[in-house]
């Protein structure tokens, strides 16, 4: 098993009310020159969650840290004019804390941080690292 120490908070930079699924964000990835998706998991607005890539298989969605990372997604991430917001519904609010902690356990060492702490991007569209500090 690959060695865990970091989870990564993405967006789909998809404007709010828009559903987004795994198979979607998988078909936009291949379309980029990836093998498949390159989360491990993508949280839907009804707050399902959705696996992309195992968490055996090195993700592709964080430049330099991908070998010892996961990934976890959201659909959303902008307001209706594509700039950056926080539109996590209440039931993606949910999802991502529970799904979050159950990674925690799993992953006792990894640190819960956004992308933007990694690029020069606004994704997730708010501070994970901050949010999901009592992790």
């Amino acid at each position: 098993m690959r060695r865990i120490d970091l989870i990564v908070v993405h967006c789909t930079a998809t404007p709010a009310g828009r559903d987004v699924t795994a198979a979607d964000v998988d078909l936009w990835h291949r379309r980029r020159g990836f093998d498949s998706i390159g989360y491990h998991y993508l949280v839907r607005l009804d707050g399902r969650i959705e696996r992309g890539r195992p968490e055996s298989a090195v993700g592709a969605h964080c430049l330099g840290h991908n070998a010892r990372s996961i990934g976890v997604c959201y659909a959303g991430g902008c307001d209706e004019r594509m700039q950056p917001a926080d539109t996590r519904t209440p039931e993606q609010r949910r999802a991502l804390f529970r799904l979050l902690s159950e990674l925690k356990l799993r992953y006792p060492d990894a640190q819960i941080r956004g992308h933007r702490d990694f690029a020069a991007k606004a994704c997730p569209s708010f501070d994970a690292t901050k949010e999901y500090a009592g992790l």
